[in-house]
């Protein structure tokens, strides 16, 4: 009898971000408008004793996000860091000059996690992973496709992330790519074999298999923050379902790369949808 294949879950090295949810103030409105748009089906993984809901995120049986709540605070998506150890980490990111909103805190057995900020105030997360070590639907039409830095003070940002995570910085010109040493490497050595070969045309920028992240200038009135992308088959139809399921359409744009929309939820957190559309077509 032939053996089934092995199916490798995706792993996280440290410094790679590795999950992203939502707090949302009303979770069964939240949970209607993602699954509609997204495609995502839910499970809920709220550890015992929560006073709260977290349901996770699946797409085709693959874990892609979650949804928590109800929240209180302004809705908005959240990334989180892998790390090796969380307490250890929080102490050092808070000697670097972040601050402390949540003390690690164990997950379920999930994991543990905390929530800090950077010191430009942009909120981020840390994650130590014990039975969830992160996002597995990613890359593909209804999972999570990157997280970008919106920062006042670009540089100030970069130094920041430099020593918190041993990110490194490449102006592309269009934008800075944020890499993360070594994380082509693994990718290599376990969900992603070809990446290399995959990546090898002249259109593909140098350091690409390293990429965790995307650092920009915060526009204008707009505070400190990570920002959450999705990838989507098709921008437009994507943008018309959105509105569909009770969005608001905040702005579109195509680039050489992708076509993306702008989206506000009905909950009111914000985030993008994003066609893939490389050079070669």
């Amino acid at each position: 009898m032939e053996q089934q294949r092995q199916v490798i879950r995706r792993s996280y090295p440290p410094g790679v971000p590795c999950w992203v949810d939502t707090q949302q103030p009303d979770v069964e409105a939240a949970m209607a408008f993602y699954g509609g748009l997204l495609g995502w089906e839910f499970e809920d993984a709220a550890p015992p004793g929560a006073t709260g809901r977290y349901v996770v995120a699946k797409l085709d049986g693959q874990e892609a996000g979650a949804i928590a709540g109800p929240g209180t605070g302004v809705p908005a998506w959240h990334t989180y860091v892998a790390v090796d150890d969380a307490d250890a980490a929080a102490r050092h990111l808070l000697a670097i000059g972040a601050t402390l909103k949540s003390a690690p805190a164990d997950a379920g057995s999930g994991g543990v996690q905390a929530v800090l900020a950077d010191p430009q105030g942009a909120e981020f997360r840390i994650w130590q992973a014990g039975e969830r070590p992160g996002a597995q639907a990613v890359n593909l039409p209804g999972g999570w496709n990157f997280s970008d830095l919106h920062t006042t003070d670009v540089e100030a940002a970069a130094a920041f992330y430099a020593k918190a995570f041993h990110w490194q910085f490449d102006d592309l010109g269009f934008g800075t790519m944020i890499r993360c040493p070594g994380y082509g490497d693994h990718l290599e050595a376990t969900v992603d074999p070809n990446i290399r070969v995959r990546q090898s045309g002249d259109a593909v920028p140098r350091g690409f298999e390293d990429a965790v992240a995307w650092l920009a200038h915060a526009e204008a009135g707009e505070k400190p923050r990570w920002h959450v992308t999705f990838t989507v088959a098709d921008r437009d139809q994507a943008a018309m379902d959105a509105e569909r399921l009770g969005a608001h359409i905040l702005g579109q744009d195509d680039t050489e790369w992708a076509r993306t929309v702008l989206i506000r939820d009905p909950g009111g957190a914000v985030f993008t949808a994003s066609q893939y559309t490389p050079p070669s077509g």
